[in-house]
């Protein structure tokens, strides 16, 4: 399998270029004479996906699902993540967090909660 077919594979199950996430679909439409079409049946031939002809829904292309082969292929295949600096990973928990406040307000928030913490264990 070469890279073009490994993202094809990641984008089908809607994983990243790494293989993380959690894998929220399972299906990849081409037609005959795309870009994409050769890397998916190739794909088919070595077990990875299975195709089924399209339908008026996929506009007449051809539709591919990832097998549990290729699923597995994922993350045997997926290169490693880079390594992230500490700052790298304090904006990722922002974004996790999911909260309504700036990041430096979120930062402030974040200090004040170890502050309290640090001074709970010394009571």
């Amino acid at each position: 399998m070469d890279a073009k077919q490994l993202h094809i594979l990641q984008h089908s199950l809607g994983l990243d270029h790494y293989g993380r996430g959690e894998p929220y679909r399972n299906h990849f439409v081409t037609g005959e004479g795309s870009k994409d079409h050769a890397d998916c049946m190739g794909l088919v031939d070595l077990g990875l996906m299975t195709v089924r002809s399209g339908s008026a829904l996929s506009g007449g292309d051809d539709i591919f699902r990832v097998t549990d082969a290729g699923r597995a292929a994922v993350p045997a295949n997926s290169p490693e993540p880079p390594k992230i600096t500490r700052s790298q990973q304090r904006y990722l928990d922002y974004l996790e967090a999911d909260c309504c406040m700036s990041f430096g307000d979120w930062l402030k928030w974040k200090t004040r909660v170890a502050a309290a913490a640090r001074e709970a264990r010394y009571v």
